[in-house]
């Protein structure tokens, strides 16, 4: 019998497998294992089928399958992005598609096709990647919305439509574009001239040598919603579509066996994620320890996918991979670092498939220190899909049906060990920021509705101390066996930066002390002291500012913030390049297959870690960039109201301030702050009047009235009101803005020149 997902022999038998030959089959084709699959693989037809089924009944009753609705060992559903083909049109018009790979009994589900206007047309035998929504409706049990053709990936361009009496073309923002795109009279959707558009490459190149394009999307004004990230995401050079050998060699893909693998699917594993979340790479599971010398110890699982066995060195999709170096993510999209079939299916940790992964089965003692780890390479099934607030809920009191029967068995081991690894983070003081993130919520047409602070539960500090785990003992293992890695570097604060948060601190009323190396428990501590007044906010934004930005390298520096000697990525390969580096690392260190660190790998790690250093950034700012440009979109119909927030910055040309309501930071331009001169104080972070004293600094509460908007930008301009509760006083200077001594002092030259020359023509 043949392994890892060949067919056993295929000619007929009259003799029914015996139950070790079946269990054999099912461990190296936990794919396969419905008994149709198991039925074909072993040639048996007929009324062979009877004695088949009472066999496999028989072992399920002994425990050693898991009898499901419609397959022994595997899921009785579909994953949430999947690969189908589509078998036409029915008499309506509707059009269905199958799954091209189901291992449930019977016949495979229907799906039905719910197609957008811009979609390309679908007809019989074409082969799409789609996300499946589950559905009880008679005649078809999903509904599916296109990803895409499978084995292509259009060029697509975004621009502005120019109309033409031949169709139109299109001007695109791209930095560095140098090349219109000319689109057919048939092919405008519609689009008006000035109009932002999407298109996708329509076929050979047209007259004078430009590309042909198809809009699949109308953006309408370039500063409306739908607009907002994709040109953030253009102008950022960020790449959001892939090449078709790469979508190709994603396609190809096939779901990985136990082979060379250890059996992981008996571990009660749960993902837990946003309730948006696209993508999961992570999962855990953990229990009491056993071990008598380790009383109120426990066993910490962390497993995470392994996409190192989809995107091996030297392939397209390693160097697609690379170029990317991570996933950007925007309010209304996500440009993801593999393509979906890989991020959204096969290397997803999704409920009730079985996934490949990498664990670090970790052994915590009753003081929540890591006393022991190790690695496996396996093959995982996640239980349960969560969300975080579901869970928090449930450990609340509030379980819903799906979290109700796990919160005993697995819910609240997974919050014991989360409390005694609580008291390892109270003595190692990593640095305890408190500046609450603010989520941007859009409405169905892309306007933003609301604009909220981000949830922080229990269940997302559980989630984050045991993904910092996992990293610290990657990063620990390939220490040990000298192996080359990337790590994840934090250095300390640079003395200046260091110096400047002092003088902040000191003006505030708080000490942080000299003279002594630097710890971030010293940090804490000014943090705790100011925590509950009302420079908090202002001790923590400059306490941030102060900090260097992290990056990654392969020297050993250690992570300042986090207060560890040792730290690498490990537990999101599926987002972020540097991850899937260690992961190759840990593959070679173990000897686990030939898909580990390449040469080339380990040559080039200075320039690995610098390259995605820079694409983390490039992310950052386009996600900034876009948030920046919601929440202007958000405030322009509120320019005049009345609105408060706090100093954030101070420059030459004016302050910023972080308005309490949306996050959003505005400009008091200098000019908008009185009829007076204001003095900068680079060192002291002031502004301050030159005759009513008035003084600006950092942290200080303001109340300031929207002035201006420009939602294209992300600008919004702010008039000044009132500063700690006082209203602002003008000074009886005029014009606004201006130093009329200054404007004095010049005339008063002028006339002292012009006399001088009289005298001495006179002399």
């Amino acid at each position: 019998m043949t392994t890892g997902g060949a067919r056993a022999t295929s000619s007929p038998m009259s003799k029914i497998p015996s139950k070790t030959e079946i269990l054999e089959w099912i461990s190296q084709n936990p794919t396969l294992t419905a008994k149709r699959d198991i039925a074909k693989a072993f040639g048996i037809k007929g009324a062979a089928r009877i004695d088949l089924k009472r066999v496999l009944k028989e072992l399920a009753e002994e425990g050693h399958l898991e009898k499901r609705k419609r397959s022994y060992s595997d899921p009785d559903r579909l994953p949430p992005v999947s690969v189908l083909n589509v078998i036409g049109p029915d008499p309506d018009g509707d059009l269905y598609a199958v799954p091209m790979e189901w291992p449930g009994k019977g016949d495979a589900p229907r799906i039905l096709m719910i197609t957008k206007a811009s979609d390309p047309a679908l007809g019989s035998g074409d082969k799409v990647l789609a996300r499946l929504t589950q559905v009880q409706e008679d005649g078809y049990q999903y509904e599916g919305r296109l990803i895409r053709r499978i084995g292509t990936s259009p060029k697509r361009v975004l621009g502005v439509f120019r109309k033409d009496s031949n169709g139109g073309r299109i001007v695109p923002i791209d930095k560095g574009a140098d090349r219109e795109w000319i689109v057919a009279a048939d092919a405008t959707d519609g689009a008006k001239d000035g109009e932002l558009v999407e298109a996708e490459q329509a076929g050979p190149k047209g007259r004078m040598g430009l590309p042909k394009a198809r809009i699949i999307e109308r953006l309408g004004d370039p500063s409306a919603p739908k607009a907002v990230s994709l040109i953030a995401i253009h102008q950022h050079g960020i790449p959001d579509t892939f090449p078709d050998d790469v979508i190709a060699q994603a396609d190809a893909a096939k779901p990985v066996g136990l082979k060379g693998r250890e059996d992981l699917r008996d571990l009660a594993l749960i993902t837990i994620d946003p309730t948006d979340a696209r993508d999961r790479d992570d999962a855990c599971f953990a229990e009491l320890d056993t071990d008598p010398k380790n009383k109120g110890g426990f066993i910490l699982w962390v497993a995470i996918a392994d996409v190192a066995a989809y995107v091996t060195p030297g392939s397209v999709l390693d160097a697609e991979a690379k170029k990317r170096g991570n996933s950007s993510y925007f309010p209304d999209r996500v440009v993801p670092m593999l393509p979906d079939r890989l991020s959204g299916d096969l290397c997803s940790l999704h409920e009730d498939v079985p996934r490949a992964c990498i664990a670090v089965r970790m052994v915590l003692n009753e003081h929540g220190d890591k006393i022991a780890h190790d690695f496996h390479r396996g093959l995982m099934r996640s239980i349960a899909s969560l969300h975080y607030q579901e869970v928090q809920d449930a450990i609340d009191g509030n379980p819903n049906d799906r979290t109700e029967p796990l919160v005993e068995p697995v819910l609240r081991p997974l919050y014991a060990a989360y409390e005694t690894l609580k008291l390892a983070r109270k003595r190692r003081q990593p640095l305890d920021l408190d500046l609450p993130e603010r989520r941007i919520e859009l409405g169905e047409d892309g306007t933003v509705h609301s604009v909220n602070f981000k949830d922080r539960l229990d269940a997302h500090r559980l989630i984050e101390e045991f993904m910092v785990l996992a990293n610290v003992a990657a990063a620990e293992t390939l220490l040990k066996k000298k192996t080359p890695l990337l790590f994840r570097a934090h250095e300390e604060p640079t003395p200046e930066k260091l110096e400047s948060l002092r003088e902040t601190a000191q003006a505030a009323g708080f000490t942080l002390a000299k003279g002594q190396v630097l710890q971030t428990s010293h940090l804490n501590r000014l943090l705790n002291d100011a925590a509950g007044t009302q420079d908090a906010e202002l001790i923590n934004i400059s306490t941030l500012r102060s900090m260097t930005q992290a990056y990654y390298a392969p020297a050993h520096i250690g992570h300042f913030g986090l207060a560890l000697r040792s730290y690498a990525h490990f537990t999101s390969p599926i987002r972020r390049y540097a991850d899937l580096i260690v992961h190759r690392a840990l593959i070679s260190a173990h000897g686990w297959g030939k898909d580990g660190l390449s040469v080339e790998d380990i040559e080039r790690l200075d320039q690995t870690g610098a390259h995605i250093s820079e694409t983390e950034r490039r992310s950052m700012m386009a996600e900034r960039d876009t948030t920046d440009r919601y929440l202007a979109s958000y405030l322009s119909e509120r320019v005049g109201t009345e609105l408060t927030g706090r100093i954030s910055g101070i420059a030459r040309f004016g302050a910023f301030v972080k308005l309490d309501e949306t996050g959003a930071d505005g400009l008091l331009p200098m000019r908008s702050l009185g009829r007076e001169y204001f003095h900068h104080d680079a060192e002291s972070q002031t502004l301050r009047g030159s005759d009513t004293g008035l003084t600006l600094g950092l942290g200080q509460r303001v109340t300031v009235r929207l002035a201006e908007v420009t939602p294209v930008t992300g600008g919004i301009a702010l008039e000044l009101l009132a500063v700690d509760g006082d209203a602002v006083k003008q000074s009886s200077r005029s014009p606004a803005g201006r130093n009329p001594r200054g404007k004095a002092t010049k005339a008063k030259r002028k006339n002292d020149k012009v006399k001088r020359k009289v005298t001495r023509t006179r002399n």
